[in-house]
């Protein structure tokens, strides 16, 4: 007695048959959700693109403003303040500079001027003959300027004149050096040394010798003598 068995393999054969199908299915349908998650990705990409790009652009667009306003005010600050300093400062240094210059020049001119002047100026003051000697120290009266003038016009015309017409008094000076102290466009001092020989009457002339301190001013063109001060 045999027994076939063939049917039962036909049914293993339709049950491998559908199990390979399905594993195909099963296939099939991971790459179908695979396909669809890298879809989803890069749609997801996208947006975050879309999303942040116009926010950057945007933060961008705030921030250029703001650096074109530091450019501006900076300009600002260069156009009005300090280029105008910095001109006030340039235009005051050369007015100083001219004023130094003009000021040395003109005590440079004052030197040269109140040493001749001091010179004659003295020489004038304390020489005299004893018969011209109203005329003299009269004419000297010219060089003088200030309260010099007024006690050196009291002086002569109450002592020197006077007693140099009663004693027959002559004198003459002489001035060997002189010095400019200190000089400026109207102001200036000088110190001379100064000899004066006395000739009295009769009698053998005497001489006299010292040092003077001559104070001048500037009136108009000419210098004057306004302080005589023997040291």
């Amino acid at each position: 007695m045999s027994i076939k068995l063939r049917p039962a393999r036909k049914r293993e054969a339709v049950q491998t048959v559908i199990v390979e199908h399905e594993t195909v299915d099963d296939q099939i349908v991971d790459d179908q959700i695979a396909d669809d998650q890298i879809a989803d990705d890069q749609i997801g990409d996208e947006a975050t693109v879309g999303e942040t790009g116009p926010q950057d652009d945007e933060a961008d667009h705030h921030e250029q403003p703001g650096s074109a306003w530091r450019r501006i005010r900076w300009s600002q600050v260069m156009a009005y303040g300090l280029l105008p300093a910095l001109a006030l400062l340039l235009a005051s240094a050369a007015g100083s500079l001219k004023w130094q210059d003009t000021s040395a020049r003109d005590a440079a001119a004052a030197r040269i001027q109140s040493v001749p002047a001091a010179t004659d100026g003295t020489i004038a003051l304390l020489s005299y003959r004893a018969d011209t000697v109203e005329k003299d120290l009269e004419a000297a009266r010219g060089r003088l300027t200030g309260t010099f003038l007024n006690a050196y016009t009291s002086l002569t015309h109450e002592v020197v004149i006077p007693g140099a017409k009663q004693k027959q008094i002559s004198a003459v000076a002489t001035v060997p050096a002189a010095a400019s102290i200190s000089a400026s466009a109207d102001h200036a001092t000088v110190l001379l040394f100064v000899n004066q020989t006395l000739i009295i009457g009769q009698d053998a002339p005497t001489n006299t010798a010292s040092s003077v301190r001559v104070t001048l001013d500037k009136v108009g063109r000419h210098w004057l003598i306004s302080g005589f001060d023997p040291v």
